[in-house]
């Protein structure tokens, strides 16, 4: 079993190659880059963009697995900070929500990944969007900076969810709060079919079964804890096939079991900052 390390040494290496694609090439693949799995439509993993006030083609590499941001009720003037921002493709989405009164923040942990983004940025005169190499890990944001955190099909690669949300957890404001689309499992899936889900996109080798996922946020203090979308992930039959007979096949394609879009929304409570949340009025007067 790879260590955390390594781990994150293959997904760099990886998003590495990806960075140096256009969309189309990233969509001949399963996960991007050719990950050395069947060929599938990028619609089984990503949702469209386009039509979402900010959107910049040359930024949406087609790696997404939902729309975190069009969910995250950003306000004009709000800070934001884009947990695993990649081309920026949501960092310039929150841009045109938070507008010339509000800051966005990047934070990835792929150079090529940062400098596409930084180019991108500059080519479209924006100067309230930056871009930070780090470790969502270890994030290099100050505590209690953020109004809103969004990330999209990031954080099932980090080897350590709990210390990834206990850092989204200090970089928000008390009140602040997060919209988060990610990968996880709902029940288990077909053993001869584990090690493809694995390779399936770089994408599910490091989900987790939902509740736990959901246990990790509440663990982290969060609250208001809900999933504001859910979909199932359909595995072309051309991939189930290999690894499936046409019985375990029909069985796992029409059963609960299987990979899961969610995108989850939950707060840092107020009382973090030393004062009590109101509960009646004049409490807070």
């Amino acid at each position: 079993m790879e260590t955390s390390e390594q781990l994150k040494n293959i997904v760099k290496e990886q998003y590495s190659k990806i960075a140096d694609q256009t969309r189309d090439e990233n969509a001949s693949g399963c996960c991007g880059a050719g990950c050395g799995c069947a060929t599938v439509d990028e619609a089984v993993m990503a949702e469209d963009y386009t039509n979402l006030k900010g959107y910049v083609a040359d930024a949406d590499l087609g790696l997404g697995c939902g729309l975190p941001t069009e969910l995250a009720m950003i306000k004009e003037g709000d800070v934001v900070v884009d947990l695993g921002s990649g081309a920026g493709n949501d960092a310039f989405v929150a841009r045109a929500l938070t507008g010339p009164g509000g800051k966005v923040i990047g934070v990835d942990f792929t150079e090529k990944m940062i400098s596409k983004a930084r180019a991108n940025a500059e080519k479209l005169g924006y100067h309230n969007v930056e871009f930070r190499y780090g470790d969502i890990e270890n994030m290099p944001v100050n505590e209690n900076i953020a109004d809103v955190v969004v990330s999209n099909c990031v954080l099932n690669l980090v080897p350590d969810k709990a210390r990834a949300f206990a850092e989204t957890f200090r970089i928000l404001k008390p009140g602040g709060h997060f919209s988060v689309s990610d990968i996880v499992l709902m029940g288990e899936l077909p053993e001869a079919l584990r090690a493809s889900a694995e390779m399936y996109a770089g994408c599910v080798s490091g989900a987790i079964q939902k509740d736990d996922y959901l246990q990790v946020i509440k663990d982290a203090g969060f609250t208001v804890i809900k999933l504001q979308k859910e979909r199932k992930i359909t595995i072309p039959d051309e991939i189930l096939s290999v690894y499936l007979n046409s019985g375990e096949q029909e069985k796992y394609s029409s059963g609960s079991p299987g990979v899961y879009s969610i995108t989850v929304y939950a707060e840092k409570p107020l009382a973090d900052s030393g004062k009590e949340a109101c509960c009646e009025p004049g409490c807070c007067d």
